[in-house]
C-alpha cells in the first residue's frame, strides 16, 4: 500500500512538473494583461529543442536551456502581434499554438533524415531522490525529478515577485488598470514584452521538462493537450501562483491515476484511461469558469493616451 502511493506521488510530482512551468507562464502573462493561450505551441517548440540540443551535445542541461530559449523566441513572436500591432490576442494564440507543433515537426524532420521522432536523448536530467539509492527499504518507490524543485522554486518566485516587491506591485496592476501604471512612468509595452516572453520561456522549460526528464525524446505526441491543461490550471487556481501550483497537482494526479490503473487488476480499456486528465479538465472548466475573475485589462490591446 505503502508503494503505491509513493509511486502515485512520484508520477504525480513528475506529470505536474511541466503544467506548473507552463501555467506559472501563463499566470505572468495574464497578470500583466496579455492573454496567452499558445502555451500548447511554446511547450511543443521547447520540446523538440531540448531533445535536440539534448541529444546532439549529450547535455541535458544545455538542451533544458535551450528549450526556454526556443519557448521564448516563439513569444516574441505573439508579444510584436499582440502588443505591438495590437492583433487580437485569441487568434495570436491559436497561430502560435498551429506555428509551433508544426515548425517542430520540420525541424524533427531536418535534423533527424526524415523522422519525426527524435533519436534518444543519452542524458536525462538529473533526479533529487532516486528510489534505487535509498537505503531505506520502505521508500524504495519514491522518484523525485530535479524538474519537480525548479517548478515549485518558479512558484516561490513568482509569488515573491508578485506580492512582495514594486515591480510585482505593477505587474498585477497592469493586468487591471494599465492606463494608471502608465501614469507612474512605468512603460506598459515594455513590461508586458517581458512578461510575455518570460511566459515563453516557462513554457518551453515545460516542455523541455516533458523530453528531457519524462520520455526523453521528442515525439509528435510529446506535446498533446498539456498547454491547454495548464490553462485550465491558472483558471482554476485563480491567476495566483500557489492556487495554479496545487491545480497543477490535481492535474498531475490525475495521469498517475492513468497509469496505476492501467497496470493494475483494473480491467479498463487504456483508450478511455487515456481521456481522465482531460474530462478532469473540462469538468474543472465548467465548475470554476464562473467563478473566477480574470484581470480586468487581461486580453485588451493597451494603446497609449486612451483610457
Amino acid at each position: 500500500m505503502l508503494s503505491t502511493l509513493l509511486i502515485a506521488l512520484s508520477i504525480t510530482l513528475m506529470y505536474s512538473a511541466p503544467l506548473t512551468l507552463a501555467a506559472i507562464g501563463g499566470v505572468i502573462s495574464e497578470r500583466s494583461g496579455v492573454v496567452n493561450i499558445g502555451i500548447e505551441g511554446m511547450m511543443s517548440i521547447g520540446a523538440l529543442a531540448g531533445a535536440t540540443v539534448g541529444y546532439f551535445t549529450h547535455s541535458a542541461w544545455l538542451g533544458f536551456l535551450c528549450a526556454g530559449l526556443a519557448g521564448g523566441l516563439l513569444a516574441l513572436l505573439h508579444a510584436v502581434a499582440s502588443i505591438t500591432f495590437r492583433a487580437d490576442q485569441t487568434v495570436s494564440g491559436i497561430a502560435i499554438n498551429l506555428i509551433g507543433p508544426g515548425l517542430s515537426m520540420f525541424l524533427a524532420r531536418y535534423f533527424f533524415n526524415g523522422a519525426t521522432t527524435t533519436l534518444p536523448v543519452p542524458n536525462k536530467l538529473p533526479k533529487v531522490i532516486d528510489q534505487q539509492n535509498l537505503k531505506v527499504t520502505m521508500f524504495r518507490g519514491l522518484n523525485i525529478d530535479i524538474t519537480v524543485l525548479i517548478a515549485f522554486l518558479v512558484v516561490f518566485v513568482t509569488w515573491f515577485v508578485f506580492y512582495q516587491t514594486k515591480w510585482g506591485l505593477r505587474i498585477r496592476a497592469m493586468g487591471e488598470h494599465p492606463a494608471a501604471v502608465d501614469t507612474l512612468g512605468v512603460s506598459v509595452y515594455k513590461s508586458r514584452y517581458a512578461c510575455v516572453i518570460i511566459s515563453g520561456i516557462l513554457a518551453g522549460l515545460g516542455g523541455g521538462t516533458v523530453t528531457l526528464a519524462i520520455i526523453s525524446q521528442f515525439t509528435p505526441t510529446a506535446i498533446s493537450g498539456q498547454g491547454f491543461i495548464a490553462l485550465a490550471a491558472v483558471i482554476f487556481g485563480k491567476w495566483r501562483p500557489f492556487g495554479t501550483y496545487f491545480a497543477c497537482l490535481l492535474f498531475g494526479f490525475s495521469q498517475a491515476l492513468v497509469i496505476i490503473l492501467g497496470d493494475g487488476n483494473v480491467v479498463i480499456p487504456s483508450t478511455l484511461l487515456a481521456m481522465i486528465p482531460y474530462i478532469l479538465t473540462i469538468i474543472v472548466l465548467i465548475i470554476f469558469v464562473g467563478r473566477s475573475s480574470a484581470p480586468k485589462a487581461s486580453g485588451v490591446p493597451y494603446e497609449k493616451g486612451i483610457r
